[in-house]
């Protein structure tokens, strides 16, 4: 038996035990943003992987789904694992109708890999453009990778740093299907939410129909406070961005929880306490059905939807 890998140093594991959340989810909410870590034992990590995290495998997720009152669950393939989607699709095979998946593959993934993936209940493929957590793949394999999945009428989820949109949006438009961005592309929250930088990023979004996930302010508020220690007011300076978005494009945002919340280095949120974060970001009803129920369902469950 292979030993397994040691956690990174200073890796910080989710929260064990949630609290119950203030605010009640309504009813069909979706998770839209979330990952499985193997188990190890189980779903081994890629060789080439540039962190190794804590098991976080799909019964931790679905114990976390039914203890904050979620419907469903968007899982999205953790970049740990690479272009293996093993555990990925032991989870949608666990949870059935109850979870979609966001897969990663390579530009040599066969006509018959991405069916087997189809079936399994993945809609979408990520691009992910932080170096820190992979290595880029080139334009050409991207567009490549793009154009097979446009023919599932798959979308692609785009997880890069908003300041340097100006070098990627020409690549991002040139892709033939629709685009899921995640994180609001981690703005600076530092800067004004009226500033060049976060009013390029709407525009960009509002000229390609983009969705866009109000998801992760712990891992872009820079002043807090956290959502821990029961604190229900949390990440105040995330919070204008994200009423920015929703109000922009109330039918295009999705929110998810990004459990099990990997290489976060400061602090590790109460999942409970990110829920109640929601009424802040979300501030009418309307507002939040629409996030958190309407909008998931007709990209991921569009027959539920009609």
């Amino acid at each position: 038996m292979t030993a397994l890998a040691p956690k990174s140093p200073h890796w910080l594991d989710w929260c064990p035990q949630p609290s119950a959340p203030a605010f009640t989810l309504p009813p069909g909410t979706v998770d839209a943003h979330c990952h499985v870590f193997g188990p190890q034992a189980a779903f081994p990590f890629a060789p080439e992987r540039k962190y190794t995290p804590c098991d976080a495998g799909k019964e931790d997720l679905f114990a976390l789904r039914d203890h904050l009152g979620v419907s469903r669950n968007v899982i999205v393939q953790a970049t740990c694992h690479g272009a293996d989607n093993s555990a990925l699709v032991d989870a949608l095979h666990t949870a059935g109708d109850r979870a979609r998946g966001v897969a990663t593959v390579r530009p040599d993934v066969t006509e018959t890999e991405l069916r087997a993936l189809h079936e399994a209940g993945v809609r979408g493929v990520r691009f992910t453009f932080l170096r820190r957590l992979v290595e880029t793949g080139s334009m050409a394999g991207l567009s490549t990778i793009a154009a097979k999945v446009a023919e599932l009428g798959w979308h692609v989820v785009l997880y890069f740093d908003g300041a340097e949109l100006p070098e990627l949006e020409t690549f991002f438009a040139s892709l033939p299907t629709p685009l899921v961005i995640d994180h609001m592309a981690r703005p600076d929250v530092g800067k004004p939410v009226e500033g060049p930088e976060f009013s390029r990023f709407l525009r960009f979004c509002a000229r390609q129909d983009a969705w866009v996930k109000v998801s992760c302010p712990e891992r872009l508020s820079r002043t807090g406070p956290p959502a821990t220690e029961g604190r229900r007011r949390a990440y105040t300076d995330v919070v204008p961005f994200a009423r920015r978005v929703v109000a922009e494009f109330p039918d295009r945002v999705l929110w998810g929880t990004d459990w099990p919340h990997p290489n976060l280095t400061d602090h590790m949120p109460d999942d409970g306490l990110l829920v109640d974060h929601l009424p802040h970001v979300a501030p009418t009803a309307e507002a939040r059905h629409k996030l958190l129920v309407a909008n998931p369902t007709r990209l991921y469950w569009p027959d539920a939807h009609r």
